[in-house]
């Protein structure tokens, strides 16, 4: 039979149409108008996994009210600098998400984006006295300087009188807010990249098509076997450059790679499920993200929320979410992905992590044995007059946690995003999860100087890289000036009503 395969060449693969892929696309477009780039998606569209409104937390993690962020010490200090990080990667997503609606790259700002205080709230005197240094430590850094405050329940009954009405007035309660939080539905910003992307010369997005294999040459290039799904087609694309962007499809295809870099990383699969509310007037009485303390060993991907959101043009009202083990890496993966998945470069890291996050996994055994009683229980201690026949199941998304080899401890568990760089700078992965899409453009404008480093070094790239993101290379913590003018400005572009 002759070999109908399909062969091409290009610059760029991109695996996975999801936030990381489009943005990755879209500044390499930018920087170079002339690159070829091929991008391979499983599904029939983008964004339809981890990027997806209803499989993400949508607060634009900008760190206002995660708490997760600010762990407490042993010795009862708060320690800011990881929320310090990750509010100023947040900005620059911010600028960059302005520049492209100022080019009329991205229309309708308001389509992925609106204000909406973002609150913390606790209870009990422990948890008061720590959200209270908290504020302290955050409210010094110029980023966090609007944040407010309060014990006072009038006040926190104009925050947020769903959570307040009912609620029993002995006990000591707290909460800071932010007025300048936003909601982001990154499906929906995702998509619009990807429809300014499919638009520009060189650039040719597939669908429905799944990698087989993935080689390195000799010459550092690789060649990539792929199946189209809907045809069965086979296809061989041949690029000096892969991203893995695959969300939790990236550690399969990382270990297909076969690169040293790769070697002794496992996953940790976590599925999430919210209470998505169905009563109108109680949808129509909150209006801000409420986030509480975690559970102990719960991941952070589970801090409990009573999240007002805006999905496909609909106030939603979503609480959770709560987690569950799958051995899927996908919502649409395959109940075998965790066990293919392990090797004997990653088994030890994996049973080492495990054994060490015996919290965890007990937490996680707690969460699939809940009822559904169970859960509004935990709805209660948010919304004290939930009515369960207001509140139903919604399936959330699938995240897989990084496990890596560890010299001293065997494996460690991460919970946060890792991005993998092969020594040549041919290939990158991402892997892991929170707080992921908010600070894409970060990561990515990371990986372009890691993996070009010629180019990313070059006066026009620098040029771009500053017409883009106006604070590049600058601290807007340490800059209060420049932080000021930029957040009004991409206040003023994104239609942000905020002050």
């Amino acid at each position: 039979m002759p070999d109908t395969t399909i062969r091409s060449n290009t610059e760029v693969v991109l695996i996975g149409a999801g936030i990381m892929s489009a943005t990755l696309g879209l500044i390499l477009k930018e920087l170079q108008p002339d690159i070829k780039i091929e991008i391979f998606e499983r599904l029939d569209i983008a964004a339809a996994e981890s990027s997806d409104a209803w499989n993400n937390a949508g607060t634009g993690h900008s760190a206002f009210c995660e708490l997760n962020y600010t762990p407490e010490q042993k010795d009862g200090s708060i320690d800011p600098q990881k929320a310090i990080s990750i509010a100023e990667s947040f900005e620059v997503s911010r600028q960059f998400w302005a520049y492209l609606v100022e080019e009329g790259k991205v229309p309708s700002p308001e389509n992925f984006i609106k204000s909406i205080p973002h609150l913390s709230f606790v209870w009990g005197e422990k948890n008061v006295a720590y959200l209270k240094k908290r504020f302290q430590v955050l409210q010094q850094n110029q980023l966090f300087k609007d944040m407010v405050f309060s014990t006072d329940l009038k006040e926190l009954e104009q925050w947020m009188p769903l959570v307040m009405e009912g609620r029993e007035t002995k006990e000591k309660v707290a909460a800071t807010s932010m007025k300048i939080g936003t909601d982001v539905n990154f499906g929906a910003l995702t998509r619009s990249m990807f429809s300014y992307l499919s638009t520009l010369d060189g650039v040719t997005i597939h669908y429905n098509h799944e990698v087989d294999r993935l080689r390195q040459n000799d010459d550092a290039s690789w060649r990539i076997k792929i199946t189209d799904l809907a045809t069965g087609q086979k296809r061989k694309v041949y690029t000096k450059f892969v991203f893995i962007g695959a969300g939790g499809g990236s550690l399969p295809l990382l270990e297909k790679a076969n690169v040293p870099e790769g070697e002794g990383y496992g996953g940790f699969p976590v599925s999430g499920q919210w209470l998505k509310c169905t009563n109108p007037e109680v949808i129509a009485k909150h209006a801000a993200k409420v986030y509480g303390k975690a559970s102990v060993g719960a991941p952070p991907m589970s801090v409990p929320h009573i999240d007002s959101r805006m999905i496909n043009g609909e106030k939603q009202l979503l609480f959770g979410p709560f987690a569950g083990f799958s051995t899927r890496f996908l919502k649409n993966g395959s109940y075998s992905d965790l066990p293919l998945s392990i090797t004997t470069d990653n088994i030890w890291p994996m049973i080492s992590a495990g054994i060490k996050n015996i919290p965890l996994t007990k937490y996680l055994i707690e969460q699939v044995r809940q009822s559904t009683e169970d859960r509004i229980k935990a709805l209660r201690e948010y919304v004290p007059n939930a009515k369960s026949e207001d509140w139903v199941i919604e399936r959330a998304g699938q995240r897989v946690q990084v496990i890596k080899k560890d010299e001293k401890e065997g494996g460690i568990l991460e919970f946060g995003t890792e991005v993998i760089t092969t020594l040549d700078g041919s290939l990158a992965v991402l892997l892991g999860a929170s707080p992921g899409a908010s600070t894409a453009v970060s990561i990515m404008l990371d990986l372009v100087a890691r993996c070009f480093k010629e180019q990313a070094a070059s006066p026009e790239w620098q040029t771009k890289f500053k017409e883009m993101i106006p604070s590049y290379g600058q601290t807007l913590n340490d800059n209060p000036e420049l932080s000021d003018q930029i957040r009004k400005h991409t206040s003023v572009v994104l239609n942000l009503n905020q002050h």
